[in-house]
């Protein structure tokens, strides 16, 4: 009877732990559909910095786990359209030239002058390297978007340590004007 017990709570766990994992995945048909349009949103979930005097300030808060992943809130994007660029993201990290302005201490910009360049990456996935030419201090920003609409980012820049985001890409939400 224990071990009858054992096997039917592994299989319970096992089972929403499978469900849990799978949430937030849309088709590869609308992946395909947002690529080749050109034109979605990526929704940043969770936040990678890098530097270490960061990930070990995070490490010595009491309610902190030993990760080095933020989670964030909702609403902090990427858009991508064939005119212009919007970037909405936090930084978490290292800034060699701080300003005071705490507005310009995460990655808040719109560029209208940029450089998209798209190349097939491992595993069915694609890469895009997003080169801002209206942006002096950002080097690139690189995307890479999987078949099932999960995406990592990884953004450059000349003032501070580089920094990576994980999350997934959607439909542009239209504007209300």
């Amino acid at each position: 009877m224990k071990k009858f017990i054992n096997i039917l709570s592994a299989t319970i766990l096992i089972v929403l732990l499978n469900s849990c994992t799978s949430a937030g995945v849309i088709p590869s048909e609308k992946v395909a559909n947002l690529l080749q349009s050109g034109e979605f949103t990526f929704m940043a979930q969770k936040a990678n910095p890098t530097n270490y005097d960061v990930v070990n300030v995070m490490n010595s808060l009491p309610t902190s786990s030993s990760s080095r992943m933020l989670e964030l809130d909702y609403g902090y994007t990427i858009q991508l359209k064939k005119s212009d660029l919007a970037v909405e993201l936090p930084y978490f990290g290292r800034m060699y030239n701080p300003s005071y302005d705490t507005s310009k201490n995460s990655y808040r910009f719109t560029s209208k002058d940029f450089s998209l360049s798209e190349q097939p990456g491992k595993k069915g996935s694609t890469v895009y390297t997003i080169i801002t030419k209206d942006q002096p201090n950002i080097r690139r920003i690189i995307m890479e978007v999987f078949k099932n609409g999960k995406s990592y980012v990884s953004i450059d820049s000349n003032d501070r340590a580089t920094i990576s985001y994980d999350g997934y890409i959607m439909e542009n939400i239209a504007s209300k004007k």
